[in-house]
């Protein structure tokens, strides 16, 4: 193996996973842990996904790798550092952060709420952010960063101003962050699921809504739901950071055709 190969490789890193407890988190935590990763570290938010998060590193640690759960509101800079901090102190400096963090709300503009607004702001919008400097200031040189945010950024809609509208930040947050970490080796990537066949979807749909997003992908008819499965985009995921490390600054739609830009 060339030095190359080493330094964008999964077998051997650390890596850290915000929302890493369950669904499509949960399953990349599995994934990096299967790709030989040294060390995972499984954020999770609040008491109620405690268990899921348990679940998780108990998988984890079932492979030889080493894991830990971690819980933290990372609405607020001083969560996001926490996680870091408690990360690195249980198992050292990440290689690898992702974060699949997200809140969605459906709802016609005239009728979201200022608090609205600002929970969906401090989740999709402020806790990018935070953690993307959090990964500045504390991954290994050679690290890989990865944010998830929606193929809503490459839609028409209406309904989806605040959820769709306060991830599209998280885009230039990424190219700003891939310049700034460029000289370190860091790479920096966005990527954008379909609508996804977990509960974070069908909380949000009328069966009308969930019918059209069944059909809407080009590819739809071809998968057992006609929404995006989670095992379909942990694969670009591992791509993106490891052997895809030459992508950086960019923001990539997966979706099986529902929508692009």
């Amino acid at each position: 193996m060339s030095v190359s190969d080493n330094l964008h490789s999964i077998k051997g890193k650390t890596v850290l996973i915000a929302g890493g407890a369950k669904n499509l988190g949960g399953l990349i935590a599995r994934d990096m842990a299967r790709q030989g990763a040294r060390a995972v570290v499984v954020h999770y938010n609040s008491a109620a996904t405690m268990a899921d998060a348990d679940v998780t590193v108990a998988f984890i640690r079932a492979t030889g790798a080493q894991a830990v759960a971690i819980q933290a509101d990372l609405r607020t800079a001083a969560g996001v550092e926490y996680l870091f901090r408690e990360a690195i102190s249980a198992v050292g400096k990440p290689d690898i952060a992702i974060n699949t963090v997200g809140k969605v709300l459906k709802k016609p503009i005239v009728e979201v709420t200022e608090a609205e607004y600002d929970d969906m702001s401090a989740v999709n919008a402020k806790s990018a952010f935070f953690f993307l400097q959090a990964s500045l200031r504390h991954l290994n040189d050679h690290g890989k960063i990865c944010t998830l945010v929606t193929s809503l950024l490459g839609a028409f809609t209406p309904y989806y101003a605040s959820y769709a509208g306060l991830k599209a930040p998280v885009e230039h947050f990424t190219r700003a962050a891939a310049k700034e970490a460029g000289e370190r080796g860091i790479s920096v990537t966005a990527l954008g699921p379909g609508p996804m066949d977990t509960p974070f979807f069908y909380g949000q749909e009328t069966p009308e809504a969930q019918a059209y997003h069944r059909s809407a992908a080009a590819l739809s008819s071809f998968s057992q739901t006609g929404l995006t499965d989670i095992a379909d985009i942990v694969p670009w995921i591992r791509f993106l950071v490891s052997e895809g490390w030459w992508m950086t600054g960019q923001t990539l739609l997966v979706n099986g055709g529902y929508t692009t830009k």
